[in-house]
């Protein structure tokens, strides 16, 4: 039987070096729901950055393991099989910094930020906190809180796993009505391995302009990008080569 893992983490800061100091998820698809939710020592200090997304303080770890000894880590890989499924809001991010502490995923991944891209591609932003208002979200956490035991905290990682998984319902709704012949949850997987074809700029020079205008205009500038752009993500990279004809 196959198992649904809405996860989140919460880290000591974004770079190479960070680690993860809170680890929540939820597991879906069996008699009852089971909730994790675990802070964690590290060597790591938290940036100040983080501390003022997150709120977790140094003294809140005092006296905890690290994260690759403690029991929620250690379910995660008793669950971590290719007949389940892990689900998360930014995928790559959580998923990176599990590595790090030795965790290799074989679950099926549903990135529900490259899903939303592909299902709601004019919205404004695609970030969790922004479909909790316009989806109204926020209206139901209470009662599903309640009824999971969870406290609801902004930025916090079992409080955002809680709205990831009242957006799953909505957005695996949103993906039966575009794709009504495929199974939803399967689609979800299939969009988040889909690259995203961009449209037009959001910064530099040309913020604004489609890719195919200045594909036409100034070439030589995107293939600049392709070459010299190192942090360049692989959907602008796949789209800057559409648009090239590459």
């Amino acid at each position: 039987m196959a198992r649904y893992i809405i996860l989140d983490t919460e880290t000591t800061g974004t770079g190479e070096l960070d680690r993860v100091i809170q680890l929540g998820y939820m597991v879906l698809g069996q008699k009852e729901p089971e909730i994790h939710n675990e802070f964690f020592s590290t060597q790591v200090p938290i940036s100040f950055g983080a501390m003022e997304v997150h709120g977790i303080t140094p003294s809140m770890l005092t006296g905890k393991t690290p994260c690759s000894q403690s029991d929620s880590y250690k379910r995660l890989l008793e669950l971590n099989t290719n007949d389940n499924y892990l689900i998360i809001h930014n995928a790559p991010f959580d998923i990176g910094m599990l590595e790090k502490e030795g965790f290799k995923t074989q679950m099926k991944v549903i990135d529900t930020l490259r899903v939303a891209k592909h299902i709601f591609p004019d919205e404004e932003a695609h970030r969790l906190q922004y479909f909790r208002y316009k989806m109204g979200l926020y209206m139901d956490e209470q009662k599903e809180a309640d009824a999971l035991g969870i406290i609801i905290k902004a930025h916090d990682a079992i409080g955002d796993v809680l709205v990831l998984k009242l957006f799953l319902s909505k957005l695996k709704e949103a993906v039966l009505t575009q794709f009504p012949k495929d199974n939803p949850v399967e689609k979800m997987v299939d969009l988040t391995l889909t690259p995203i074809l961009i449209k037009s700029f959001n910064f530099g020079k040309y913020k604004g302009k489609t890719l195919q205008e200045v594909a036409r205009s100034d070439a030589a500038y995107l293939r600049w990008m392709l070459s010299s752009m190192e942090n360049l993500d692989d959907d602008m990279r796949y789209s800057i080569n559409i648009a090239l004809g590459i």
